[in-house]
């Protein structure tokens, strides 16, 4: 100690030898925060639909959501990669596109019937981008009570929901920089504040852009996004808008491949069969209105509206592989424009009366209203033959000649219009102090769907305006505090399903009639501390559908779908936490085959693990397994079972005041060869497994 030093007063030296013990805990204290914050988040609850946003254990359907804060951490280009987490659900491409389909209890969810904000028709189709959600919620099994029909016919075995980013309580201003190998880079932003005297206004922005070569050679995507949610909380008033533009492009997308007799060894992992001409391009302005009303503490008067103004254009390529061992092949190639003009609207009342033995009633209606505008170039060259090309050592060709049009490809004219309407009235009676809830519920459901001719100018080819009165009961016993067990019996009307824009078909395009299922479950739920379990056993039957022998594609025997359903997430300990599950699905065809593409068992395990010894380090792992399902429906086919490992670390410190994490995570980090889905709404085609791809992110919130 000098001259100087010995004549400070004691309070000043205390201060100056405390300041970097200080300055260390604080940014301690910065990190700890943030890596608790960055935890991947699975909450056991979601929105259904006119029953409101409920928690998993008062439902008699298993609902869960994935947080946005996975979505970040693990850095997904698309919906499907979001969806990958769930155990219950498998992905494909749609006919002939980049257009990503869900396998859920065997049957398949369309983009086009993937709900926003509760809202049929108005989320972009083929390909979502998932910055703008906060949340990406799962309901197993039917819920055509809980939303209406699916406007796009599918659906049945269960729906998705995306929840728009609205400001939260703390204030948020997130900058993330981003790598996908091989050469995909990417950058985004988030910004969340509330405002006014007491808070009641919130805003949040976000937005983000990605373009350059993925991990698969050759096929390049860009995405361009930004989204805004204003919302305001006036205590009985609440009001919330949000508005989004998504744009989307695809070049040389990796297809599917179709197959005949034999199935073909998968290429390496990262190779491109896809044509250099081939591209599709997407932009989607849509958006969201909410109003909720206390009328009383125990009444909601609500309503919502949703809008949707979409366009696609694309030159669509396809391979056909004619002979298995050596990859000979024809490519074929298809143009199609289409526009979309949707809107969506819902208003309902939500009362809870009595008790000791209460009734939460809900009355209400919605309606939906859907233009379709599109046209088709079919580019098979003459005589449909294609144009010559290998599986395995690709041809690349001049965009072949026209083989077939349909429509105007200048200015499309309305192929289709649907309007969906429907009134329900539920009651929920709660007994023993809501330990026993028994749920029925009605609901009236009109469709009606016209189709347009594409070779007359147009004119009115067919229409259908069906209705029907579709039930549901439900029934939730809660023994004891954090265990449950449900069942329910629910019908649907779905719209009738479209047949491909096949020249093959002799009906390509049509929209087929509505038809009726049912579906039956019984599961149980179960909360011990941070850990959350379900499990569920169900029964589906509906009219099948397939190509008659008469060569139109229409309703074909009858399908019955079966299986169970297990679901894990939550904290294991502190620090260790997991999502996992797995399901066994038995689906089959009048006469006993069974559903081509519906993998008999799946299972998945995430886990995430802050290392105690190293503050901010967290380590992840993922297991993915598919196991075999049938190629085409003779089930003279079959994929073996797959299984892929993914891997991944987080590290978050502390640059001043500023809490800084880098990510990375590597996918199917063992570079697995394997055919991922054989299933396909009408041809016998494999989706290919996405090679080894490295992801790497910094994000700092400011």
């Amino acid at each position: 100690m000098n001259f100087r030093t010995a004549f400070l007063p004691p309070f000043v030296i205390a201060a100056a030898l405390a300041a970097p013990a200080a300055a260390q805990e604080d940014a301690n204290q910065i990190v700890v925060t943030a890596q608790a914050e960055n935890a991947t988040v699975v909450r056991n609850s979601g929105d259904a639909g006119v029953l409101g946003d409920k928690p998993a254990e008062d439902l008699p359907f298993n609902i869960r959501s994935y947080d946005e804060s996975l979505i970040l951490n693990q850095q997904p280009q698309t919906l499907a990669e979001v969806l990958e987490n769930d155990p219950t659900i498998r992905t494909s491409y749609g006919f002939g596109n980049a257009s990503e389909l869900f396998i859920i209890r065997g049957f398949p969810l369309f983009g086009d019937d993937v709900g926003l904000n509760g809202l049929y028709g108005i989320a972009p189709r083929q390909l979502v981008a998932p910055e703008l959600f906060d949340s990406v919620q799962v309901l197993n099994g039917a819920s055509a009570f809980l939303n209406g029909a699916a406007p796009g016919g599918s659906g049945l075995g269960g729906s998705v929901n995306l929840v728009l980013k609205r400001a939260g309580d703390a204030p948020l201003t997130r900058a993330t920089l981003g790598y996908t190998g091989r050469r995909h880079l990417g950058a985004s932003f988030d910004i969340s504040r509330r405002f006014g005297a007491n808070r009641e206004w919130g805003l949040r922005v976000n937005g983000a852009w990605r373009d350059g070569e993925v991990a698969i050679a050759r096929e390049d995507r860009r995405t361009r996004v930004i989204g805004a949610g204003l919302d305001y909380d006036g205590g009985p008033f609440r009001a919330a808008l949000d508005l989004a533009w998504q744009e989307v492009r695809v070049d040389r997308l990796r297809p599917k491949v179709t197959i005949g007799a034999t199935i073909p060894a998968v290429p390496e992992t990262d190779f491109n069969y896809a044509q250099d001409f081939s591209f599709t391009e997407m932009a989607d302005l849509f958006g969201t209105l909410s109003l909720e009303h206390d009328l009383a503490d125990n009444a909601l008067l609500y309503a919502r509206a949703g809008a949707r103004d979409g366009r696609e254009d694309g030159i669509y390529s396809g391979i056909t592989v004619l002979d298995a061992a050596t990859g000979a092949a024809r490519g074929n190639a298809s143009i199609i424009p289409r526009t979309d003009n949707n809107e969506a609207l819902e208003v309902g009342i939500r009362v809870k009366l009595g008790q000791a033995i209460t009734h939460e009633i809900n009355f209400g209606g919605n309606m939906a209203w859907q233009v379709n505008r599109n046209a088709f170039d079919f580019r098979y060259g003459p005589g449909f033959a294609g144009f010559a090309t290998n599986l395995y050592a690709p041809v690349q060709v001049d965009l072949p000649s026209s083989s077939l049009v349909g429509g105007d490809l200048a200015d499309p004219f309305p192929i289709s219009r649907h309007r969906l309407g429907s009134a329900f009235v539920s009651d929920t009676i709660g007994l023993l102090d809501d330990r026993l809830l028994v749920t029925a519920g009605l609901r009236l459901q009109a469709l009606n769907v016209k189709g347009y001719d594409y070779y007359n100018g147009g004119l009115l080819a067919t229409e259908y305006d069906e209705d029907a009165v579709t039930p549901v009961f439900g029934v939730v016993v809660k023994p004891t505090a954090g265990l449950s067990f449900y069942a329910n019996r629910i019908e649907a009307l779905q719209q009738g399903a479209v047949a491909p824009l096949d020249p093959l078909l002799v009906n390509p395009g049509e929209v087929l009639a509505p038809r009726r299922s049912v579906q039956y479950e019984v599961g149980g739920k179960v909360r011990l501390g941070r850990m959350f379990a379900s499990l569920a056993a169900y029964r589906i039957e509906r009219p099948g559908e397939g190509v008659m022998p008469d060569g139109r594609y229409g309703y074909l025997g009858d399908q019955r779908h079966q299986g169970f359903e297990a679901t894990v997430n939550g904290d294991l300990a502190p620090g260790l936490r997991l999502i996992a599950g797995a399901a066994v699905n038995d689906a089959e065809l009048v006469g006993g085959n069974e559903v081509a593409g519906v993998p008999a068992f799946t299972a998945n395990a995430d886990v995430e693990w802050d290392l105690p010894f190293a503050p901010g380090v967290t380590l992840t792992g993922r297991m993915l397994h598919t196991g075999k399902q049938w190629v085409n429906a003779a089930n003279t086919l079959r994929l073996p079972d797959w299984t892929r490992f993914d891997l991944g670390a987080r590290y978050v410190f502390a640059a001043g005041d500023t809490p800084v994490t880098l990510r990375l995570t590597i996918d199917n980090v063992a570079d697995e060869r394997y055919w991922a889905s054989a299933f396909d709404t009408f041809s016998t085609a494999l989706l290919q497994g996405q090679p080894r791809t490295v992801k790497a992110s910094i994000s700092a919130d400011f």
